[in-house]
């Protein structure tokens, strides 16, 4: 039974702190792809 919660203690919190993070990240890159759509729409209307 101690090694079953040695592995989940080793597997299960890399990957939980893998899934928070990749949460994170996405939402940054959904900012980001917005921003950079939007400067292009900016950028084509000046030039």
């Amino acid at each position: 039974m101690e090694d079953i919660y040695a592995q989940v203690a080793n597997l299960g919190f890399p990957i939980a702190v893998s899934i928070y993070l990749l949460v994170r990240i996405e939402g940054k890159l959904n900012k980001l792809t917005e921003s950079i759509n939007e400067l292009s729409r900016v950028l084509s209307k000046v030039v």
